[in-house]
């Protein structure tokens, strides 16, 4: 039995109009998926994922130490510090809005916080009987880890990014340094002479279940986590020159970056992972490079007789693709209400239309 109207079978024109409803719906639903998810905004130390922003880097080109920042390609140098003390090793926010470095401003070496211009410069750690560095953010931007002196030798703290709450997280008679959080933040690498040499070790970010990651009869050290956290890359000294390596997360896999007779170490990922920046001395000062990150077309952007040093990556946010002009959410949504009005359409044009006449016999 089938129920008809003006010759119509009903069941058969609604489940139309519903799966043209239902296209509408999910294309709508997509859009906002697509555009309501959070940008991937988050920074070596460690690189996380987004589009590639400035690289800050320390430099004497104005005499001592300073923070600068340039463009991806070496274009646009700025000057954000401007102090008679050495400012050294900066390190982007997750959001890419501020960086912390270590100061020796107030006689010792403290972490100090800025704005991406440059402005409001904070000191967030305060411990004038020690020397506190090497900065690195969490991937939420919470927290700050770093290294310090205060308990007798280098061990690796971490520190609210408001300056409350400090926690020890490593404890060893050995010199524990350079930390780096992975882009999920449930870990943190670092350079640890625990075992004789200088080697790379991975922690829970908690300070739980340490595991080594290099054992080589070279120092390893300045470990950097790849946007995707698969890979770390590091470096190592080779018989007395440093070169950039790379590895799997779990220490397997390690590949040799550079091969040049001066030394390349301080390895910082780009956001989106395609390329690795580092400093060399291969033309005989320091300067800052950028590479592949498979190694290949090594470049050289500072090109600056003075020294330029400790490269970091600032994440920016990933801009979504335009379509025919039109942002995600704005095409999805008029392709939905399209399909919406073609079913209105469709019911409008069936309750109007007459019984066609019956075929002759």
């Amino acid at each position: 039995m089938s129920l008809k109207y003006n010759g119509q079978n009903i069941f058969t024109s609604v489940k139309r109009i519903g799966r043209l409803i239902l296209v509408a719906a999910l294309l709508v639903t997509l859009a906002m998926n697509v555009c309501s998810s959070p940008p991937m905004t988050q920074p070596v130390r460690a690189a996380f994922p987004g589009a590639n922003g400035k690289i800050a880097f320390d430099s004497y080109r104005d005499g001592n130490p300073e923070i600068y920042t340039m463009n991806p390609d070496g274009s646009d140098v700025t000057r954000l510090t401007n102090n008679t003390a050495d400012d050294y090793a900066p390190a982007w926010s997750p959001d890419g809005s501020k960086i912390a470095f270590q100061s020796y401003r107030d006689g010792n070496w403290e972490i100090y916080i800025m704005s991406a211009d440059g402005s409001d410069q904070t000191r967030l750690t305060n411990n004038t009987a020690a020397n506190d560095v090497s900065p690195a953010w969490s991937p939420d931007g919470s927290k700050i880890a770093f290294t310090s002196n205060r308990d007798g030798n280098y061990e690796i703290y971490v520190k609210n990014a408001d300056g409350t709450s400090e926690t020890r997280l490593t404890d060893d008679p050995a010199d524990d340094g350079y930390p780096a959080w992975s882009p999920d933040g449930s870990k943190i690498a670092f350079t640890s002479n625990r075992d004789g040499n200088y080697e790379i070790y991975v922690k829970n970010a908690d300070g739980s279940g340490l595991t080594r990651l290099t054992d080589d009869p070279a120092d390893d050290g300045r470990p950097a986590w790849s946007p995707d956290g698969s890979k770390i890359a590091f470096n190592r000294d080779c018989s007395g020159n440093l070169e950039i390596y790379v590895m799997n997360a779990d220490g397997t896999g390690v590949t040799r970056l550079t091969y040049d007779p001066a030394w390349d170490y301080a390895p910082a990922w780009s956001p989106d992972g395609s390329k690795i920046a580092f400093v060399s001395h291969r033309d005989w000062n320091w300067e800052i490079y950028v590479m592949n990150a498979d190694g290949s077309d090594q470049t050289n952007l500072t090109n600056n007789p003075a020294d330029d040093e400790h490269p970091d990556w600032q994440p920016t946010e990933i801009t979504p693709p335009m379509i025919f002009g039109l942002e995600p959410m704005m095409f999805y949504a008029l392709i939905g209400g399209a399909a919406v009005v073609v079913a209105l359409v469709v019911v409008l044009t069936m309750r109007g239309r007459k019984p066609e006449a019956p075929a002759p016999v």
